[in-house]
């Protein structure tokens, strides 16, 4: 028993969701809400005996230590704070590091907790809602992106992500056609689990036709993405997780069957900018990171009954299944790749999306006693990874914590080509369209004969046409960058 004492594991989850705006009460009270059904959850004395109060950065409460009026308004004296920084990696991450603490004997008991209110101050933001990419203070706040991809539109998730998309689908050699209604199929999946779901944002289990069918209340944001398959952001929720030792939760009194024990974590990263990423199909920290989770644990992604992959785009899925081999429905196998919906049904409550789904898995986990759930979370632009493997069972020999995993720092690199004269092979293309649904301008990323990366735009509408119909990877093209960006010659 003396191995399972330092154990740590989530004794209690607690989710909010506020469908018609969280009004008057704000972050602070819907994370005060989510905190206090985490404690109920867990049953016991364990909220009392909190120690530590971290909190994911959160876009909707301005101060400088969120935790601290977390601890004040439910009463908590005596605590230490942290605050995450930005990316949806965080929770995990947070839970991972509190994991490490409790093995080694320095902490007992946690409270992680989260919240967003930006559908109640979507009007507040309006077109400025891009500069919540920009956060004051995080300490790791980037940068995330060259000057050189700054200035070819390549800063925000809905334009990056739909690159990796290109990528994944020329590798996996389905025409355009044939991966919309891929993904589409996928992401319909999604939906279905989102409406079961009861903190989901969004209950109604879309159709793939309605998901993959631009209108609308569909309209294409960057090609292959139409609404339906990006994440909002624009969510009022909250979720809190009681975080604790095996012996802690005996000894507040909290019920064993409660209680679901992280048997191993990791975290590591990509490059940070996407230009010196080897690939664009797949991503070798998440590789390292997943592995090393699994590892951790001693098993496979076979051992796995269930996942929460996280879920801010398609690609992000596609590129997890990969690192892990898994099939997908598609293929058979019908393990869950999500247990919340994503975030574009469930809900994408900034940096805090994982809050939700390790408390789902939790849920999961208790339906099935003895079984293994492993969670994911990606930072930024398949920058940053963290991975957990869940099970009611405590680790047989005890946790042992993972430190960061560093091996794909020492992946190789590409140079970025600069203002490149020349011709290159189209390695990525995405078409982002305005408001009204045309296409205004693609983005794209190309090699040039000598290995390096360039990247470029085009704004040309009959090339916007084609490249929304047609395969364009593995183009020969000549690029000219005669001015401040590189410009696909037509």
């Amino acid at each position: 028993m003396e191995s399972t004492d330092r154990c740590p594991g989530v004794a209690g989850a607690g989710e909010v969701v506020a469908r018609s705006g969280a009004g008057e009460h704000g972050a602070l009270e819907l994370m005060v809400q989510a905190a206090r059904r985490a404690a109920d959850d867990a049953g016991g004395r364990l909220l009392e005996r909190v120690e530590v109060v971290a909190v994911p950065r959160t876009f909707s409460l301005a101060h400088p230590d969120p935790g601290r009026l977390v601890a004040e308004a439910l009463g908590l004296t005596g605590v230490r704070t942290l605050q995450g920084g930005v990316g949806g990696n965080v929770p995990q991450s947070l839970v991972n590091a509190l994991g490490a603490q409790m093995a080694a004997g320095c902490l007992d008991v946690a409270l992680v907790v989260g919240a967003e209110t930006l559908y109640s101050q979507r009007d507040l933001l309006g077109p400025a809602a891009e500069g919540l990419a920009r956060v004051e203070g995080a300490e790791d706040d980037g940068p995330w992106w060259t000057d050189e991809e700054a200035a070819h539109r390549m800063t925000l998730p809905a334009s990056v992500y739909p690159l990796f998309e290109s990528a994944v689908r020329a590798a996996a050699g389905r025409g355009v056609a044939d991966h919309q209604r891929f993904i589409a199929v996928l992401w319909a999946d999604f939906a279905g689990r989102s409406s079961t779901r009861a903190a989901a944002w969004s209950q109604k289990a879309w159709s793939a036709e309605e998901i993959g069918t631009p209108g609308p209340d569909n309209r294409m944001i960057t090609f292959p993405y139409p609404k339906l398959m990006c994440a909002n952001i624009f969510v009022d929720q909250a979720a809190a997780l009681l975080v604790c030792t095996h012996r802690a939760a005996r000894a507040a009194g909290v019920c064993d069957e409660r209680v679901v024990y992280l048997h191993a974590g990791a975290d590591g990263a990509d490059h940070a900018f996407l230009t010196e990423r080897w690939s664009l199909a797949d991503s070798a920290g998440m590789r390292a990171v997943l592995g090393a989770a699994l590892g951790g644990a001693g098993l496979d992604p076979d051992a796995i009954a269930r996942f929460d992959l996280y879920s801010c785009f398609p690609s992000a899925v596609e590129v997890a299944m990969g690192s892990l081999g898994l099939r997908g429905p598609a293929a058979g196998d019908h393990r869950p790749l999500t247990l919340t919906g994503g975030l574009t049904f469930f809900g994408g409550p900034g940096s805090n999306y994982m809050t939700h789904s390790i408390a789902a898995m939790v849920d999961a986990c208790r339906d099935d006693p003895g079984s293994f759930g492993m969670t994911t979370g990606i930072g930024w632009f398949l920058t940053k990874h963290s991975a957990g493997i869940w099970s009611t069972d405590p680790p047989p020999t005890g946790f042992r914590p993972i430190a960061s995993v560093d091996d794909a720092r020492a992946a190789p690199k590409r140079r970025g080509a600069g203002r490149y004269d020349g011709s290159a092979v189209i390695e990525t293309v995405a078409v982002t369209h305005d408001r009204d649904g045309r296409p205004a301008f693609a983005t794209m990323t190309a090699l040039t004969p000598d290995g390096r990366r360039a990247l470029a735009n085009a704004t040309d509408p009959a090339l916007l046409s084609s490249m929304i119909t047609e395969e364009w990877v593995g183009r020969e093209v000549v690029l000219h960058g005669g001015g401040p960006i590189n410009r696909l010659q037509t």
